[in-house]
């Protein structure tokens, strides 16, 4: 018993601050899957999510307690501390799978004011601490397509605000306005962090150790913002001053979604250049959840785009992707299991 207890205690002081991936990826697999029809799935996936959403924040919470230090060091640390983007990521998902599958608009809203505040926290701490510390890495060394995870955050927070408009009549001006900017702003970020990773890619010597898994966020990014415009396009007719940017939005939304595409190819050649080509090791690790989430959101947003937007012969795309983030899903979720079943089996040995 003693042992289980220490391989615990161990799990909880090295977990990743990017595990809240696992809800974004479930998210995002499960609103991929309801909006392909497979509803069983979907609910069995989101109820699945919730479960792992709080046992998440409880490990967290008990890392802040018994280990404050390394959660600490986690949050100042270049290339580690991105994933904290995850908790505000996976809160708004979790949030939206509310409203698309239970129609429950009060866990919603409580979501979304709790998804704001993280966001607003996580943000301006990181960034803040990136800027004023006095020892910093190169840039090779510091930054990886984790870094885009606060761009899914902001979003993700635009997409929530834009599900949520809807339903709150008086103020619907006032959040669809919030939905926008947070829209806009998430555009903005993309742009100057895909500047420096992509001079990361093409600069620097670059290892099948270097090409982690967050860098298909590279695509999940693009393909969470095009899911906010498509939604953003849904509310014009509610909201006046959206219609008058319509134009605007489309031409955006299809430049999102048209970015993400081409990054697909890109990331599945460099995934055989580093598993096939340099043997580089096939083996579980947490951040897989981070590729799981863009297929699942490249699944819902080709679908909501589509629709939005009268593109009907893009429907084939999320009808036959849904099946490779599905796959996807199941790997990673067998991966964990052998994972955490090995932890303890070692431990327990």
């Amino acid at each position: 018993m003693k042992h289980l207890l220490d391989a615990g205690s161990e799990l909880i002081k090295q977990l990743s601050p990017s595990y809240f991936a696992m809800v974004m990826a479930t998210g995002s697999v499960s609103t991929a899957s309801y909006s392909q029809g497979m509803r069983e799935i979907a609910i069995y996936l989101f109820y699945f999510n919730i479960v792992v959403y709080l046992i998440l924040w409880g490990v967290t919470l008990m890392r802040l307690w018994w280990y404050p230090e390394n959660l600490k060091t986690d949050l100042l640390n270049h290339a580690k501390a991105p994933g904290f983007f995850t908790t505000v990521a996976a809160t708004c998902i979790l949030g939206v799978q509310f409203i698309i599958l239970l129609d429950n608009f009060l866990i919603a809203t409580c979501l979304w004011v709790f998804g704001i505040l993280l966001w607003l926290a996580i943000t301006y701490t990181i960034f803040t601490s990136f800027t004023i510390k006095e020892n910093k890495p190169s840039l090779s060394e510091g930054i990886n397509g984790a870094w885009l995870l606060a761009v899914v955050s902001t979003q993700a927070l635009a997409v929530l605000s834009a599900k949520l408009s809807m339903h709150f009549e008086d103020y619907k001006l006032i959040i669809n306005f919030f939905a926008f900017s947070m829209w806009l702003w998430g555009g903005m970020q993309y742009i100057w962090m895909i500047s420096l990773i992509f001079y990361r890619y093409t600069f620097f010597k670059f290892s099948p150790a270097d090409l982690s898994p967050p860098y298909w966020i590279n695509m999940g990014a693009m393909a969470i913002s095009t899911l906010a415009g498509s939604q953003l396009i849904i509310n014009t007719p509610h909201a006046p001053f959206l219609f008058s940017t319509l134009a605007f939005l489309k031409g955006f939304t299809v430049f999102y979604w048209a970015t993400g595409s081409w990054w697909i190819p890109m990331l599945f050649i460099l995934a055989f250049w580093r598993h096939v080509y340099k043997r580089f090791p096939f083996k579980y690790d947490p951040l897989y959840w981070g590729a799981v989430f863009p297929l699942g959101m490249y699944t819902a947003c080709t679908h909501e785009m589509a629709g939005a937007m009268n593109l009907e012969f893009l429907f084939p795309i999320p009808g036959n992707f849904i099946f490779l983030a599905q796959i996807a899903w199941l790997a990673a979720f067998t991966g964990l299991i052998r994972s955490l079943a090995k932890s303890f089996f070692v431990s327990s040995a």
